[in-house]
């Protein structure tokens, strides 16, 4: 779990593949997400079923990270993805972070935010990362990308974009992190990321986004729900102590627990054991 905003949460993680063959898992997993990281070859880019599970997560309003991965694959282009994103998708991808280097020579990241270069050390498999200096040949695509971005940023709010007027730099990283956070929870930017995940390159600094980006419970909008005994629109804010509220979206059977059904609650408070009426 995190704490955020002094309030304690758990993050349930879904993985579910973007397959066609699993469309129906993917409906379902939606249905309940807050937030979502969005997978991303690198060197095969918006595939057409990227395009069908995006507009799924439209259709739900679920915010959204993307992560460009396989940064070591013969034929990855970060830059071509983040254009795919953009030209097939409709949507705004906002990077803060470039490669360094591609394919056998993808060696690591510049975070945009914090205006750092890190590398992973190959002998402990991606687990311990090392900070740099912005090698040479990515000073001027940092600079420019890194402009973007706090530009970006500077337009959430007057105060920002007065500072950013008077200085562009002296927007600090909480103010530039808050902004994105922003942006993303509206649904109206999707930050990029990328990576090798079979190499463990990159996961470290999307975990943090996720904590940093994603909307926690109290960022979203409380459920609204059909009553079937009074037959009006009700609705259910976050609240442990108010009545239970949740949405079985998923039936399993285990060989040895039995019958299993994953829910997601909205609100309220459910214990092992008791009963709960369906209100299907």
């Amino acid at each position: 779990y995190w704490n955020y905003n002094n309030s304690k949460y758990n993050i349930n993680i879904i993985d579910t593949p973007g397959h066609v063959d699993f469309t129906a898992e993917v409906e379902r997993s939606l249905r309940v997400l807050d937030g979502a990281v969005a997978v991303f070859c690198g060197v095969g880019g918006v595939e057409p079923q990227s395009e069908t599970v995006w507009r799924q997560a439209n259709k739900y309003n679920v915010p959204r990270i993307s992560f460009i991965n396989k940064m070591d694959r013969v034929g990855a282009d970060f830059f071509n993805v983040v254009d795919q994103i953009h030209d097939r998708l409709g949507a705004i991808p906002v990077p803060i972070q470039i490669p360094i280097g591609c394919e056998d020579n993808f060696q690591g990241v510049v975070d945009l935010i914090k205006n750092k270069a890190f590398i992973w050390d190959d002998t402990s498999k991606g687990v311990k990362i090392v900070e740099i200096e912005i090698p040479d040949d990515l000073l001027k695509t940092t600079k420019e990308y890194r402009y973007k971005l706090i530009e970006g940023v500077a337009e959430e709010s007057d105060e920002l974009l007065e500072r950013f007027i008077e200085d562009p730099n002296s927007l600090l990283e909480k103010d530039i992190i808050k902004a994105i956070r922003k942006a993303t929870i509206e649904m109206r930017i999707t930050p990029v990321l990328c990576g090798s995940s079979l190499k463990n390159k990159g996961v470290q600094m999307l975990l943090n986004a996720i904590v940093d980006f994603l909307p926690c419970p109290l960022d979203i909008p409380p459920v609204k729900g059909f009553n079937p005994f009074t037959k009006k629109e009700e609705i259910r804010e976050v609240d442990e102590n108010s009545k239970l509220c949740a949405l079985a979206f998923k039936i399993a059977t285990d060989p040895f627990v039995g019958r299993l059904a994953f829910l997601r609650i909205y609100s309220g408070t459910l214990k092992a054991g008791s009963y709960i009426y369906n209100a299907s």
